[in-house]
């Protein structure tokens, strides 16, 4: 095994090279780039100060991009992007959780059993059924809690709060905290 890769020690430079970094990036682990496939340029931009720490993945499908602003903080989080995923400044997702912008596949049953034949061992990933997507964007300043789910056309805005396990299907006004399974706002008397 090499420790260089698991330790924030290997060369960035040999990222693809539609990711933008910005200065003093740091990236804990190669492995998170495993499943970037992102044709778009650039398809991943990291701004100043940008922290990726182990167990972190960016699993961006081709027509994907995401961004994130500076001295923002990633603990182990999975975005999943097959659209747009912006994460602002000084932004913090901690361990477990996950951001996607997409199902990853059709509704209709009969797109949808279609689209596992292409995924399978001898299927044909250029007869992919078409998908939807929407945009998640998490403000400056927003908190992710551990275990968190953000689902595709989010909004989390500017200093909100997202309490632990939290299952994100609307957006979260600025400011406000979202707790449960579907996750609401809660008020000062649930704080």
């Amino acid at each position: 095994m090499d420790i260089a890769s698991l330790t924030g020690n290997w060369d960035l430079s040999t990222l693809p090279d539609n990711v933008s970094l910005g200065r003093d990036v740091w990236i804990e682990d190669r492995q998170t780039f495993l499943r970037f496939r992102s044709q778009q340029d650039p398809g991943l931009i990291l701004g100043d100060g940008v922290r990726v720490y182990t167990w972190s993945r960016f699993s961006i499908e081709p027509p994907g991009t995401l961004e994130v602003g500076d001295h923002s903080v990633l603990v182990g989080a999975m975005i999943m992007g097959a659209g747009t995923i912006r994460i602002g400044r000084r932004v913090v997702v901690a361990y477990g959780v996950t951001i996607a912008d997409s199902d990853f596949h059709p509704h209709d049953p009969e797109l949808r059993r279609l689209d596992a034949v292409a995924h399978s061992p001898q299927g044909d990933l250029d007869a992919r059924q078409p998908f939807e997507t929407a945009p998640v964007v998490i403000e400056d300043d927003a908190r992710i809690g551990v275990g968190a789910i953000v689902l595709k056309g989010v909004t989390i805005g500017a200093g909100a709060r997202i309490a632990p396990g939290a299952v994100v299907t609307r957006s979260v006004p600025p400011g406000s905290t979202a707790a449960g399974n579907p996750a609401r706002i809660l008020d000062a008397s649930d704080a």
